[in-house]
């Protein structure tokens, strides 16, 4: 028998393979059971709070629980910033009710603009807060491309961070029992 199958040096009988596998079918479950909550109470309100922005964030709070404090933190500042820079960015560019790129399938030199400048900015605002939280990007594009443009699509984005921001902490824990670590 090798250390490998029988657990050698203290580690879980079944090896790493099978600590993997309980660990993929929690995310599995987990996350399927919070983006089908938040897709249905989007659907009940009449928006949609499923977006780009929610599964990676629902990733992160989720994959490692050892670690949920300091992400959690870093969702919630990296989202807010995001949402204000993109907001910023839309009226500077006089983009407030400016068709959506999925709308017009193109975007302009102008929404090209205040994309690059809210992700950059974004990205410069996290790395100063020490924020680091790659979704929030997501959010600044959404905003500055019209996709969650002021409205119920920006309403409904923000319902769904709401709620994975809320959620994912508390299945996270419950499942794992832990919820420290600053990593």
């Amino acid at each position: 028998m090798t250390a490998w199958s029988a657990g050698g040096g203290g580690r879980n009988p079944g090896g790493p393979l099978r600590d993997r596998v309980f660990s993929g079918a929690r995310l599995f479950l987990l996350s399927a059971l919070l983006l089908a909550g938040i897709g249905a109470c989007g659907r009940l309100i009449g928006w949609v709070a499923l977006t780009t922005t929610i599964g990676p964030t629902a990733y992160l709070l989720l994959a490692h629980p050892g670690t949920l404090v300091s992400r959690w933190r870093a969702a919630v500042v990296g989202h807010s910033s995001a949402v204000g820079i993109g907001l910023a960015c839309l009226a500077a560019f006089g983009l407030w009710r400016h068709p959506s790129i999925v709308e017009r399938q193109q975007d302009t030199a102008a929404q090209i603009g205040a994309q690059a400048l809210a992700v950059g900015l974004t990205l410069f605002t996290l790395h100063l807060l020490d924020a680091h939280h790659a979704p929030a990007a997501a959010t600044a594009l959404l905003i500055t491309s019209g996709i969650s443009r002021p409205g119920p699509p920006l309403y409904g984005m923000l319902t769904g961070l709401a709620l994975v921001l809320t959620v994912a902490p508390l299945l996270s824990m419950a499942t794992s029992g832990r919820a420290d670590g600053a990593g």
